[in-house]
């Protein structure tokens, strides 16, 4: 009996033990499992001193589209004055994002990529949000330049087309009426011809009679 419950004793020992050492690896392997599912920290975007939000730039291109004319104005002449005055990475992407909005007046696809191409020739001097504004409007304002160019060749193309038409008809025109002139003067010769015939004839008829 002794050795029965001795047995039963070292069998439970055993049993406890074998749990415990499922439970701390069971802990493990989900302590595992979670770090292979967690994913790794994000490298945080370079700070950038007085660089205004993405949001800010959005907000205020925003304002310039659905403004009115002195909304519209007002953004124009605030964003240029500060590129002026003092220029750099962020007054001068604000400009020239101002510049290559279409929609208002001071809409200008040309001076706006001549500005966009010299902030994104230093990128280190600005935010990973702001690279890709000035990226994206920067192909969007190419995209308009040669969409204006084509247009304009385009309408070159039609306007020497329609002088040349319209040379054309021109000729044609004075064609035809030099060649009506010229029926009508023969028309006039046969009158006066047949009238000089009539005359004759009633002379004749005269003198018989």
């Amino acid at each position: 009996m002794r050795k029965d419950r001795l047995t039963t004793c070292a069998q439970r020992a055993a049993i406890v033990a074998l749990v415990v050492a499922m439970s701390g690896g069971c802990a493990q392997t989900k302590s595992w499992m979670d770090g292979m599912r967690s994913p790794p920290p994000a490298s945080a975007d370079p700070v950038i001193l007085g660089a205004p939000d993405a949001e800010k730039y959005l907000d205020e291109l925003y304002s310039l589209v659905a403004g009115d004319p002195a909304t519209q104005a007002e953004i124009f002449a605030d964003a240029e004055s500060g590129a002026r005055l003092t220029p750099g990475p962020q007054t001068n992407l604000r400009f020239g994002l101002v510049l290559a909005t279409p929609g208002h007046p001071g809409s200008n696809p040309q001076e706006a990529q001549a500005l966009l191409r010299e902030i994104l020739a230093q990128p280190e001097l600005m935010t990973p949000a702001e690279i890709s504004l000035a990226t994206i409007h920067l192909k969007a304002t190419e995209e308009l330049i040669v969409r204006d160019a084509e247009a304009r060749r385009l309408r070159a193309t039609t306007s020497r087309a329609a002088r040349t038409e319209e040379a054309a008809v021109n000729q044609r025109l004075a064609s035809v009426e030099a060649e009506n002139r010229r029926l009508r003067r023969e028309l006039e010769d046969a009158e006066e011809k047949l009238d000089a015939i009539t005359s004759i004839e009633r002379s004749i008829r005269a003198q018989e009679q």
